[in-house]
């Protein structure tokens, strides 16, 4: 098996991380796009989620991660039996993650599911593929928010559709990959074809936003429905 090289290094993020609620208990967030989850191995990529709040709420811990470029909605543990609680809620595929996205192009069917395996292959990395000897399973929906023109420089237009995804599955790149199985990379992703089509290549983001997360809050018992606005 080949050794995986992580080679990349984050530029640096001068976003701040909004937090949006905080008990005793838990932190809601919003991420930035453009910081890291967790710190790397390589020291260059220290700066972090993690290692941004552990300087104000010690003790923390991430129950979930975004991708790099992704921004919106974490929730983070403030204890490890919090962290404990919340993780079994992942694991039963209790919580709800709904994410904002642009797609590249204009969809045919107003909604649907995008059903197909993911693996890992370290030859590949960071890339995951779709595999349906290898790979895990995984499940996405996504619904159609509108269908879109933007102008290009050149003053030609650019056809894209904003979705709203939400995955059954938690799959490493799910969203990304899927999207691009779909035929319709989500625009601004460099892994997975959406910054191909003219007039993409300098889109400044991953479009791709967590928007909404439904949990229950394992001291109160009380059903959470965090929702963040897309920034795009």
């Amino acid at each position: 098996m080949s050794a995986i090289i992580d080679t990349f290094i984050a530029p640096p993020c001068h976003d701040q991380i909004d937090i949006l609620y905080q008990d005793d208990h838990l932190l809601l967030i919003n991420k930035p796009s453009g910081l890291l989850s967790l710190s790397g191995k390589n020291p260059q990529n220290l700066d972090s989620v993690h290692h941004r709040l552990v300087k104000l709420f010690p003790g923390c811990t991430l129950v979930h991660r975004l991708d790099f470029g992704t921004s919106g909605l974490m929730v983070i543990a403030r204890n490890k039996a919090i962290n404990a609680a919340l993780c079994q809620q992942f694991s039963n595929r209790t919580v709800t993650k709904m994410y904002s996205a642009l797609l590249c192009g204009h969809l045919d069917d107003d909604e649907g599911i995008i059903d197909a395996p993911i693996a890992k292959d370290p030859a590949l990395f960071p890339l995951m593929s779709i595999c349906a000897i290898h790979g895990k399973p995984a499940r996405s929906r996504y619904r159609v928010a509108e269908r879109i023109y933007h102008e290009r420089e050149d003053g030609t237009l650019l056809p894209l559709t904003r979705v709203e995804l939400t995955p059954e599955t938690g799959r490493t790149h799910q969203l990304r990959i899927h999207c691009q199985q779909l035929g319709h990379p989500i625009l601004g992703c460099d892994l997975y074809g959406g910054l191909l089509l003219p007039g993409t290549e300098r889109t400044p983001r991953l479009m791709l936003h967590a928007s909404e997360l439904h949990f229950v809050h394992p001291v109160s018992d009380e059903p959470v429905v965090a929702r963040n606005d897309s920034p795009f």
